[in-house]
């Protein structure tokens, strides 16, 4: 049995989620971000109880089917940015359809009437949050930053960073690393 939890975004909160199946004596296959791999189907109470302990650590078991395929989108979005070199990353949109299984225009739909947003603006916000992160770093220069997270110049990026942030990426660099 495969369960969705919503809000996992590092290492640590495998660790908690693990915890928490050992804690409740749940046997499980696997963790990971995003995905817990359960050995049994759980009982009714089984799953209110993890619930209420994932709840508690600020995750978010994902019981509806469209809740998992949007939090499925995120998470293929989230490994494109953060854990792909720059040499194997895929077009986004066949890559979410792949990683999730389902027609990106469908994906697309579900994602931008569920969450408010769509998928591309969802991405580039989540770009610029990890220009954010790789600006804090000087030795990366905005050129590395922009090769590394795909953008087709070093302008595009600052243009995007600038309708997000309202700052260019160097005066985010100085405020930051005063």
């Amino acid at each position: 049995m495969v369960l969705q939890i919503k809000n996992m975004k590092s290492n640590h909160c495998i660790v908690v989620v693990k915890n928490e199946l050992e804690r409740h004596g749940l046997d499980y296959k696997s963790v990971s971000l995003g995905e817990i791999e359960i050995t049994n189907i759980l009982s009714e109470e089984e799953l209110l109880s993890l619930t209420a302990a994932l709840d508690a650590a600020g995750l978010e078991l994902m019981i509806d089917k469209n809740s998992r395929i949007i939090e499925s989108i995120k998470h293929a979005i989230h490994l494109l940015i953060y854990d792909m070199d720059n040499s194997t990353r895929p077009n986004f949109s066949i890559f979410i359809a792949q990683k999730v299984n389902f027609n990106y225009t469908y994906l697309s739909t579900l994602f931008s009437k569920t969450t408010g947003i769509t998928i591309e603006k969802y991405i580039i916000k989540l770009r610029v949050q990890r220009v954010k992160e790789m600006l804090h770093c000087k030795t990366n220069s905005l050129a590395d930053i922009a090769f590394a997270l795909q953008y087709s110049s070093i302008a595009h990026l600052s243009n995007q960073f600038k309708k997000i942030t309202g700052l260019t990426p160097l005066i985010f660099r100085q405020l930051n690393n005063l």
